[in-house]
C-alpha cells in the first residue's frame, strides 16, 4: 500500500459486505451500513473490475454466463470475495456481544478498515469504549465517508492511527483514554496474513503484556497450505495473486501447533478454534447459492491466562 492511500482490501471487504446485505439471502452477516461508506462510483468500479477479470477467475464461468453481468458478479462475489469477510465478522460479533453481556467495557478493533460495529450497535454507545486502529490514510478516508453519509461519531468511538509492521505501541491508545485496568477484547480480522510471523508474534506480545487476565482476541489466519492449495475454482491461489497485485502481499501462514506455541509465548490459551469445515457447517450450510467457507482460512478465539 502506497503512503497516503486508503487500503484497497478494506474497500473490497466493504464492497463484499454491502453486496451481501443488498442481494444475498439468507444473510450470514447483515452489514446494512457498508453501502453508505462506498461511493456509487467505487461500487461500480469494483463491480466493473471484477467482471472484466472473469477470465482470470474462471474461463468456463466466463463462457457459461457470457453477457449475463449480474450472474458473473454474483459468482465472483460469492465464490471469491465474500465468504471470509462475512463469516469472520459474524463469528467475531457473536463473541464480542457475548463479552459485552459479561461486562466488557473496552473493545479494540485492529485493522478496522470500514468497520461499522459502532453504528450498527448504538445501544452500546454509552457503555462500550471502542478503539479503531488502522493506517492514517484509511482512517481519514473513513471519517470523510462517515461525514458524507451524515453519521455522527459518538464520543466512545476513538480512531487510533498505527502501522502494524512497526512495533506496536499503546501510547496513542492511552492518549484516547484506553485503560489498562479494564478487561479488553481485541479483534484482528483480515490482518494476520499480511504480517510476517515475527510481526504477528511481536504484535501479540505487545498487545497482551499489560492487559488483565481474561482479556481476549478473535482473529483469522491462513493455515500452512495457503501457498499450495488451489481451492474451489482456484480461489485460494487467486486470493494470493490478487493480494500481491494490489500491493498488499500475503506473508504468513501457520500450522495449528505453531500458532498454539506462539500464543502460549504471549500468555494466551486457545479458547475456540474454527476450521474451514466447522466454519462451513456454522455459516454456510443449506445454502442454494455459491457461498461456502474458504479453504485454508481458520478463526480463533484466544484468552489471556
Amino acid at each position: 500500500m502506497k503512503k497516503g492511500e486508503s487500503s484497497l482490501t478494506s474497500l473490497i471487504s466493504a464492497f463484499s459486505r454491502a453486496y451481501h446485505s443488498q442481494f444475498d439471502t439468507p444473510k450470514i452477516f447483515n452489514d446494512y451500513i457498508a453501502k453508505d461508506l462506498i461511493s456509487q462510483k467505487e461500487f461500480n468500479d469494483i463491480k466493473e473490475n471484477m467482471m472484466q477479470g472473469i477470465q482470470f477467475f474462471n474461463k468456463d464461468i466466463a463462457q457459461k454466463f457470457k453477457g449475463n453481468t449480474e450472474e458473473i458478479l454474483k459468482w465472483i462475489t460469492q465464490i471469491q470475495l465474500s465468504p471470509t469477510p462475512l463469516a469472520r465478522a459474524a463469528y467475531c460479533e457473536k463473541v464480542v456481544l457475548h463479552e459485552v453481556m459479561l461486562g466488557l467495557k473496552q473493545y479494540v478493533i485492529l485493522g478496522a478498515g470500514l468497520d461499522t460495529f459502532c453504528f450498527r450497535h448504538p445501544e452500546l454507545n454509552s457503555s462500550l469504549e471502542i478503539f479503531e486502529i488502522d493506517y492514517p490514510a484509511t482512517q481519514q478516508f473513513k471519517k470523510k465517508r462517515l461525514d458524507e453519509a451524515n453519521f455522527k461519531i459518538p464520543s466512545t468511538l476513538h480512531f487510533v492511527s498505527m502501522d502494524f509492521t512497526k512495533k506496536f505501541s499503546y501510547r496513542n491508545l492511552i492518549d484516547e483514554g484506553f485503560d489498562f485496568n479494564r478487561k479488553t477484547f481485541f479483534s484482528l480480522l483480515g490482518v494476520s496474513y499480511y504480517l510476517t510471523k515475527e510481526e504477528n508474534s511481536s504484535l501479540f506480545d505487545h498487545l497482551f503484556a499489560k492487559v488483565p487476565s481474561g482479556s481476549s482476541i478473535v482473529f483469522d489466519y491462513a493455515d500452512e497450505k495457503l501457498f499450495e492449495e488451489k481451492g474451489l475454482s482456484n480461489r485460494v491461489e487467486n486470493m494470493v495473486k490478487m493480494a500481491a497485485a494490489s500491493g498488499e502481499p500475503m506473508k504468513s501462514c501457520f500450522s495449528y501447533d505453531e500458532l498454539e506455541n506462539m500464543l502460549e509465548k504471549s500468555g494466551l490459551l486457545i479458547y475456540e478454534h474454527l476450521s474451514p469445515a466447522k466454519i462451513n457447517e456454522l455459516y454456510f450450510s443449506n445454502r442454494k447459492d455459491y457461498l461456502s467457507a474458504f479453504e485454508t482460512i481458520h478463526y480463533l478465539h484466544a484468552v489471556k491466562k
